[in-house]
């Protein structure tokens, strides 16, 4: 089974950051929530399975969307 790749989108100083989770560094930096989200989507969208988790201003986990199809869907 292979294992989804999971980008974050937190808060960083007064801007923004996606990052692959375990990275040191962030991807990319932006001014607006709005921009590091659509960049974190197109990042979560290329491997096989993604993952994008978004954070609120305070770190809280405010969405998380995944991208690919689910090895496993559920039934019913």
């Amino acid at each position: 089974m292979r294992k989804r790749e999971k980008f974050h989108v937190t808060s960083h100083k007064k801007r923004w950051k996606a990052q692959k989770e375990g990275a040191q560094k962030p991807l990319k930096t932006f001014k607006t929530k709005k921009k590091a989200i659509a960049f974190g989507i197109k990042e979560a969208k290329k491997p096989l399975l993604g993952q994008l988790i978004i954070h609120k201003k305070d770190g809280t986990i405010q969405e998380e969307r995944t991208y690919g199809k689910d090895p496993y869907p559920p039934k019913g």
